[in-house]
């Protein structure tokens, strides 16, 4: 997982892998005000399959798959990712940990030699302002 900040010194291109088919999904935290509203915008940018539950659980699943997008990587871009559940701590604490489980999931996936990104990666993206309040949260999920 990689936190960047708008106008900081990485960009994004920089986070994309050199060669291979690549699903990028760009979603924005501002859009992202409730649970269902955070599951319908996964559901449609990652093109979630019919049978999504609509529940966290079923958000992991889902995010460790991803089987359904011939990809050889998949990028993951929430753009104001502070402002994402903003009013629901306990979803917003979900949200997180499955985007960082999902991440762990796919790393230990096994790749070419020398290819050092992970073939699921997840970029947040916010303000300078806020990019410390949203790097102690995710903060709390790093030993898990």
């Amino acid at each position: 997982m990689h936190l960047v900040t708008t106008g900081g010194g990485l960009r994004l291109d920089q986070l994309l892998p050199a060669s291979g088919h690549v699903y990028v999904a760009r979603l924005n935290g501002q859009d992202m005000a409730d649970e269902m509203s955070t599951f319908e915008n996964f559901y449609s940018s990652l093109r979630f399959p019919e049978y999504f539950g609509w529940n966290w659980d079923a958000f992991y699943d889902c995010l460790r798959d991803l089987q359904w997008l011939s990809a050889d990587c998949h990028i993951l871009i929430i753009d104001s990712a502070d402002s994402a559940l903003r009013q629901d701590s306990a979803a917003r604490t979900e949200l997180f940990r499955s985007l960082w489980r999902a991440g762990k999931r796919w790393s230990y996936t096994k790749r070419p030699e020398g290819v050092t990104l992970s073939r699921f990666s997840v970029v947040l993206s916010c303000d300078q302002e806020s990019a410390s309040n949203l790097a102690r949260d995710l903060r709390q999920f790093q030993n898990q």
